[in-house]
């Protein structure tokens, strides 16, 4: 299974580590989306950016959704332009982690809910 992560929130006053980490995910703008697999090193490079971005596993229903709209292939890695979520984002503040009430962090499966609101 694959992990899709969304990048939620801008680079400002971001400390450079952050920053570069994102580069190599290939999120550098907000709403960009990108599949990961599940190995020992995305799964780090996820953690360290925890704060910018969301994440949760991905269905095959939402996967072929996403792949309708592929915009670009860079290293091996399909980039997707989404919007911003209709209807905002269901929870409040960019700045808590989901399980606090917030948008960032660790979402599981429900990742493809706020995808299906960015198509």
């Amino acid at each position: 299974k694959e992990i899709a992560v969304i990048r939620i929130r801008k680079s400002t006053k971001m400390i450079t580590p952050i920053k570069d980490t994102l580069d190599m995910m290939n999120l550098k703008r907000i709403n960009h989306c990108i599949l990961l697999k599940p190995n020992p090193v995305n799964l780090g490079m996820i953690k360290k950016c925890k704060d910018y971005i969301t994440w949760g596993e991905i269905d095959s229903e939402t996967k072929k959704l996403l792949f309708k709209r592929k915009d670009k292939t860079n290293n091996n890695k399909i980039l997707f332009r989404l919007h911003p979520p209709r209807g905002g984002f269901e929870r409040k503040g960019i700045k808590k982690t989901f399980n606090l009430g917030g948008v960032l962090g660790y979402r599981k499966n429900k990742i493809d809910v706020l995808i299906k609101k960015m198509l």
